[in-house]
Order: structure tokens, then C-alpha cells, then sequence
């Protein structure tokens, strides 16, 4: 008899504050842990009419007898059966289950421990293989970042140099535009500097000749009415190429571009009244051979080098007519042509 009242049917520990159940037929109370271990299963959910092991057994073996003696229900009935539950041989069932379910978490607990330990074995090897990896991709992602730093500054310094050299080109075509002008310019002063000058060429050389005596024969000879006042200055000028064989060219200063004018004209017309005896050194009183002698405008050294392309193309294309007139040169390949200013050097293209 348990301290409450109640009668247990199961063992002697009559604790009631575990949880247990009372028997719909025999009144005793079971503690759930002690049918749990008889192997009752489902002892948590027992129905309210649930009846113990001994008032199962005894309506069984009281059908297979089919007699008609009651079952006792009488105290002293019910002391003898409780001892049953704790015989030798339940003990034996509940200790052989302990020590089942102790042999099942010892060895569940030892076979967590070893995937534990092999876990952590797989993870030590991978990390120890992964190292070198990780520390090369970081010297790696290291270099990229370097890299990128440097395109970057590359990339920048490479903009600043194209906007420069975008700026270089701009002023690099200004000046050349420039040089050409100034060029021009300076071309152009440097023909109307010698707008009243006259170049005499072939003229043989004497060291004792008198180059306004010859000018004036010269003149004379032409019909032209020149006379020794408008004859400001006359020198020879060094030769353009030291090794050529021809005679230094005479450049005679006259007073006014007019005066320059009426003697080359005279010239031309005499050249052209006389093609079987042009203009020699002879007209000029000089001793020697015969030769011929040229008057043409005094050019600049642009003008002069520009003449001389143009009259080196022109004979290669068979032009018929090459001339200067005022400092500039013109070329017509026939009588009937249109003649063609060669302004500059670019201009040579027009011929053709």
C-alpha cells in the first residue's frame, strides 16, 4: 500500500510521483517505467480502460479452461501476483534491455566520435593540401590588383599622352601652314626685292672685263635705249653648283622694274627677228669662241629652283613653252593650250 492508498501491482517502490497507471479491472497501480520494461509499448498513450498484464492473463487462461470459476480479485489475490512482475526473470528482461540500450549509445557515441574525428582528419588534409592553393591565388589576386593599378595609371597617362599628342598634331599643322606662309612671304619679298634686277647668263669671263660696258653693248646690240645712269649696280654671283662648267651669271641692278621691262622686251624681239643669230658673245664685243647668252628675270632662289623643276617636267611631258614673267612661272604644252601657273611645287602635278 502505497503512502496515498493506492495499491502497486508492479513493484515495491511506491514513489507515485513518476508516471503511472491504474488497471480498469484490478484497481492496482503501475508505475510506466515498470511496464515499459515488461515490453509494453505505447505505455505513454494507455487507453482509460486499459487492464494490467495479470487481469489479461487470467481472462485468457479462464476462456481456454471455458469453466465458469471467477477470477479472485480478493488483496491477498492480488499480493501474490505482484511479485510476479518482479521475478528473476523480469529483472533478467529489464537488465538485458539496459544493457542493450547501453551498448547501443556507447556505440552510437563511439561511432560519432570516429566521423568526428574522421570529419576533422578530411578537413585537416584538405586544408593542408588547399594552403599552398589559397596562398597562390592570393599572390595571385595580389598581382592582378597591382596590375590593375598599373593599366589603370597606364590607362591614364596613355589618355593625357594621346590628348597631348591630339594637341602636338593640332599645332604641328598650324605651324606648317605657317612655315609655308612665312615661306611664301619671304619668297615674295625676296622677288620684289629684285623686281628691277636682270640676270645675264653664259657671259664668257675675262679678269680685266667691264661688266657695265657689257651691259650697254648688250643693250645696243638689242635696239634697246638703255643708258649707263640706269644702270645702277652690276656683279657677278657665285654659282649654284660649285662643280658646273658655266660662267658665273651677271645680275644687273637697274634703276626702276620699267626700265628692267623695256630691255627684256627688246630682247625677246630681237631673239625672235633673229633665230639663226640670237643673242651671242659676240653682240657683247668679247673675245673666244661664240656663245650664247641668256637675259632673264633675276628669281629668288625659290623661284629659280621652282623654274627649273618645272622646265625638267615639262620637257619630260613634251610641253612646247616654259617661261617666267614678274617672278613667276608659267608652262603651255602647245600654241593652241591653255598655259598653266605653277604657283609652288604642288602645282608640278598640273602637268601632265
Amino acid at each position: 500500500m502505497s503512502p496515498t492508498g493506492q495499491t502497486l501491482g508492479c513493484c515495491t517502490n511506491e514513489n507515485l510521483e513518476d508516471d503511472h497507471h491504474d488497471c480498469s479491472s484490478c484497481g492496482l497501480t503501475y508505475h510506466l517505467e515498470c511496464l515499459a520494461a515488461t515490453g509494453l509499448k505505447n505505455t505513454s498513450n494507455l487507453p482509460y480502460n486499459w487492464k494490467c498484464p495479470a487481469c489479461t492473463t487470467n481472462k485468457n487462461n479462464k476462456q481456454a479452461k471455458q469453466d465458469s470459476t471467477p477470477i479472485r480479485t480478493s488483496s491477498a489475490t492480488r499480493v501474490n501476483k505482484r511479485p510476479a512482475l518482479a521475478s528473476p526473470e523480469s529483472e533478467a528482461a529489464a537488465g538485458s534491455q539496459e544493457i542493450r540500450t547501453i551498448v547501443e549509445q556507447v556505440i552510437q557515441s563511439q561511432f560519432n566520435s570516429m566521423i568526428n574525428q574522421l570529419k576533422q582528419s578530411m578537413m585537416d588534409v584538405v586544408s593542408d593540401q588547399l594552403k599552398p592553393l589559397k596562398q597562390s591565388v592570393q599572390e595571385i589576386k595580389n598581382s592582378m590588383e597591382f596590375m590593375n593599378s598599373r593599366f589603370e595609371d597606364i590607362e591614364t597617362e596613355q589618355v593625357a599622352a594621346k590628348k597631348a599628342m591630339g594637341d602636338l598634331q593640332v599645332d604641328n599643322t598650324k605651324m606648317k601652314t605657317e612655315i609655308v606662309e612665312l615661306n611664301q612671304r619671304i619668297n615674295n619679298f625676296e622677288q620684289q626685292v629684285r623686281a628691277s634686277n636682270l640676270e645675264l647668263q653664259c657671259v664668257p669671263e675675262n679678269k680685266q672685263e667691264n661688266l657695265i660696258s657689257i651691259v650697254c653693248s648688250m643693250a645696243s646690240t638689242v635696239g634697246s635705249t638703255l643708258s649707263e645712269t640706269n644702270i645702277l649696280n652690276c656683279t657677278r654671283i657665285a654659282k649654284l653648283h660649285a662643280d658646273s662648267t658655266r660662267p658665273r651669271s651677271i645680275v644687273v641692278q637697274l634703276a626702276s622694274p620699267r626700265v628692267r621691262n623695256e630691255l627684256l622686251a627688246a630682247t625677246v624681239t630681237y631673239n625672235k627677228a633673229n633665230p639663226y643669230d640670237k643673242l651671242n658673245s659676240e653682240h657683247l664685243g668679247l673675245p673666244g669662241a661664240k656663245t650664247p647668252v641668256y637675259l632673264v628675270e633675276h628669281l629668288s632662289p625659290a623661284n629659280k629652283t621652282l623654274h627649273a623643276a618645272t622646265r625638267k617636267k615639262a620637257k619630260e611631258h613634251g610641253y612646247k613653252y616654259v617661261w617666267v614673267r614678274d617672278g613667276r612661272v608659267y608652262a603651255r604644252k602647245t600654241d593652241q593650250s591653255e598655259y598653266i601657273y605653277i604657283r609652288n611645287m604642288d602645282s608640278l602635278n598640273k602637268i601632265v
